[in-house]
């Protein structure tokens, strides 16, 4: 009996490593496979551009840090700039992608050029709001400041000097 229980145990050791084997097989399989897959992540998605705009045309239509030092801009206007934003910054970022890369660094290229057009645009907006203020002291509502381009100013609060 005390063979018996010796041979069990090596038979089915023998058994496991049979069951192990193919599994074994699967793993490697599976890791040459992968040793070959790239991920990128440039270009972005048709799909991750449009939450692109439609995030900034949120952040530039609503109340947020931004717009209380800057002003909000109407939400048609601020859909046009989104777009013009997104485009711009989009051609900027491609043009620095190269085939050896993996997309992360003009990924990042890409979400800086956003947010510094974004700035320029706002401040841009808030400067010709302010230049086209009447003499006098005036004092820009920050939930509606005046349009860029010398288009019509939406709220103008003006202070009369006595």
């Amino acid at each position: 009996m005390a063979d018996l229980d010796s041979t069990t145990p090596q038979g089915s050791a023998v058994a496991m490593e049979s069951h192990q084997t193919p599994a074994q097989t699967q793993v490697d399989d599976a890791a040459s496979k992968l040793k070959d897959l790239t991920l990128r992540i440039w270009p972005p998605t048709q799909r991750t551009r449009d939450a692109v705009i439609n995030r900034l045309v949120e952040t530039l239509s609503s109340q947020s840090v931004l717009s209380k030092r800057y002003g909000t801009i109407p939400e048609e206007e601020a859909s046009a700039a989104a777009k013009s934003i997104e485009v711009e910054a989009f051609s900027v970022a491609g043009a620095s992608f190269s085939a050896d890369d993996d997309g992360i660094e003009t990924l990042q290229a890409y979400s800086k050029e956003i947010s510094k057009r974004m700035l320029n645009t706002v401040k841009a907006r808030a400067a010709a709001a302010t230049a086209d203020a009447p003499s006098g002291s005036a004092e820009v509502d920050s939930c509606n400041s005046g349009a860029a381009g010398g288009e019509g100013i939406s709220s103008l609060t003006v202070k009369a000097e006595a």
